[in-house]
């Protein structure tokens, strides 16, 4: 992620910035994207929800 990285301008100043792009970039990688390997998303693998999540539905639930 680039918000590591001190030389772009996406890195983070503030610590809540940052806890709320890295969550966001978990909660994207384990409900809305499939992986090749696994051919579904890690939380339905891991039996955490039954479904795949839109990317709409993410924001949706992350902005309230």
């Amino acid at each position: 992620m680039r918000r590591f990285t001190r030389l772009t301008n996406a890195f983070s100043k503030k610590i809540e910035n940052l806890q709320a792009a890295v969550a966001l970039h978990f909660a994207h990688y384990n409900l809305v994207r499939v992986h090749k390997t696994l051919r579904v998303t890690p939380a339905v693998a891991a039996n955490v929800t039954d479904r795949l999540w839109s990317l709409e539905e993410l924001v949706d639930r992350t902005s309230k």
